[in-house]
């Protein structure tokens, strides 16, 4: 069977005519890109841990709307995105050994796990508060 004449091979072995980045070959070595040297670790506080300040948040030991089920709710993040919240949140789930979820920039952890939840955070760099009741 014979290729009809107006279509077009597609075996690869036609040259494209021009090579459009024929002209950078004669142009060097580039220049070398920015230092490795990053900015300076956070100084170290009097007990040698990074001052790592990410804001104050509540803590707040929840049970109206929930038939009687108490929740742990941290509320008042600020400057952090959703995933990152996330990531906190199911690191609070695995500590507690509990289930939980994020609602409107606030993480729900079931139970009354406050204790828990409070040194979780502040390893994570926040200043937790014991809120409400």
């Amino acid at each position: 069977m014979a290729a009809k004449p107006n279509k077009i091979s597609t075996d690869g072995g036609g040259d494209l005519g021009q090579n459009p980045f024929a002209t950078l070959g004669g142009l060097g070595d580039l220049p070398a890109g920015p230092s490795e040297s990053a900015s300076p670790p956070p100084p170290a506080s009097k007990r040698g841990q990074s001052n790592r300040n990410r804001g104050r948040v509540e803590i707040r030991r929840l049970t109206g709307g929930r038939g009687g089920k108490t929740v742990t709710a941290v509320a008042g993040f600020k400057g952090i995105g959703g995933p990152e919240l996330s990531q906190l949140a199911k690191r609070m789930q695995k500590s507690c050994g509990t289930g939980g979820t994020v609602k409107g920039g606030q993480i729900e952890i079931q139970g009354d796990k406050r204790d828990q939840v409070a040194a979780l955070l502040h390893d994570a760099g926040f200043q937790p508060v014991m809120a409400g009741g």
